[in-house]
């Protein structure tokens, strides 16, 4: 106990005490605040949104396209697709057209955004 009060007594070890505490506070604001961020925003492509993805990548007017399947109890309920290319409205019906028959849902529950 008398060794401690004579650690604490010290100006020096002060110091680095409230260095080491001060970097472990900045250490779990970091993780609590911007951690979860890159987590939330990370997502990982299933093999049938990573093969959609592909087959549209072919098509005329689509440079780039990511896929995202909504499915309830297994099964595809709708579908979002965000892609880089011409923003014509034949691009968008080509989308249209082979995510719904891919996914065999309407075309209605298929949402097409250009990035």
């Amino acid at each position: 106990m008398n060794r401690l009060k004579q650690i604490f007594e010290n100006k020096h070890a002060r110091i680095i005490l409230l260095c080491v505490l001060a970097l472990i506070l900045l250490i779990a604001v970091y993780e609590v605040f911007f951690a979860s961020e890159s987590a939330a925003s990370s997502y990982d492509e299933t093999d049938i949104e990573a093969r959609i993805s592909s087959m549209l990548e072919r098509v005329e007017g689509i440079d780039e396209a990511s896929v995202m399947i909504v499915e309830e109890e297994g099964e595809p309920v709708s579908c979002i697709v965000v892609y880089r290319g011409e923003d014509s409205i034949l691009s968008r019906m080509r989308i249209l057209e082979i995510a719904s028959s891919a996914l065999s849902i309407e075309k209605e529950k298929v949402q097409v955004y250009r990035s």
